[in-house]
């Protein structure tokens, strides 16, 4: 267990403002450009500061991180980790514990136990903080794509930006989050789920907000799967919205032709 005292250098009677004020210090030592620290496979010590800020300025957070710092101290073998996994039948403790995974670099157990909590049907944010929920919900899509659970992740990535345009959390990060969304829709769901997936997830992209120009191909592709899926008309309907957005999408000869849909 992580003494985040130590780490950041503080008392442990130290103030929200000394403890924002160690943060800033230390993270400006490591890296001048933050954003693109956090979200490499190097900013594990970004990431671990930023965990310490987020237990240690929340108060209830705080006085139970203090406890099981103090059970520690005093029985030399106090495990902050194996006291979360002691009663598997508490979800809340279990949100808890892939989170301390997940910032602790034990990302193998952290989605092994995501998974057998009921994996999307689990709701992180019914358990955890607001922002601590969107930290874990952003770190498993991360790492269900590089285990090529595409749909899981693409679930999560569009969560997590849904969530942010109700109330922005990760702000300037969250262009990151909608870049690796759209690679992830460009390079690899495609293949990994059937028609009728693909059609309601390409629904789900067309409630995000994103610019006419990406939702035109939102639509074409979209309107491709309602094609193989024997919606000649729903098909029409989804390609001609497409060139509304779009007038001049490419890639769409053969399509008009198809559906009938010369202007």
């Amino acid at each position: 267990m992580e003494n985040y005292y130590a780490l950041l250098g503080i008392e442990k009677d130290a103030s929200e403002q000394e403890i924002k004020r160690a943060v800033r210090e230390r993270a400006k030592r490591m890296h001048p450009d933050l954003a693109r620290d956090f979200l490499s496979d190097g900013g594990a010590a970004m990431r671990r500061l930023l965990n310490a800020y987020e237990v240690l300025s929340d108060e209830e957070r705080r006085v139970e991180y203090d406890h099981a710092l103090r059970r520690l101290k005093q029985s030399g073998a106090f495990n902050y980790r194996d006291f979360l996994g002691e009663d598997p039948g508490d979800p809340e403790r279990q949100a808890k514990l892939i989170f301390f995974d997940l910032f602790h670099m034990e990302e193998d157990a952290a989605l092994d136990l995501w998974f057998r909590q009921g994996g999307l049907a689990f709701t992180l944010e019914q358990y955890l903080d607001r922002e601590d929920a969107l930290d874990c919900a952003f770190i498993l899509a991360e790492e269900l794509e590089k285990r090529q659970y595409y749909y899981e992740a693409f679930m999560l990535f569009t969560r997590v930006i849904a969530e942010e345009r109700r109330r922005p959390y990760f702000h300037h990060f969250i262009q990151d989050i909608e870049n690796a969304l759209k690679d992830l829709v460009r390079n690899r769901l495609r293949s990994a789920v059937d028609n009728t997936t693909w059609v309601s997830c390409m629904e789900a992209l067309l409630e995000l907000g994103f610019p006419a120009r990406d939702e035109a191909r939102w639509l074409r592709s979209m309107a491709e799967a309602l094609v193989k899926l024997g919606d000649l008309a729903g098909a029409e309907a989804v390609l001609r919205e497409a060139l509304r957005r779009d007038p001049a999408l490419p890639n769409i000869v053969t399509l008009r032709r198809k559906l009938n849909v010369l202007t």
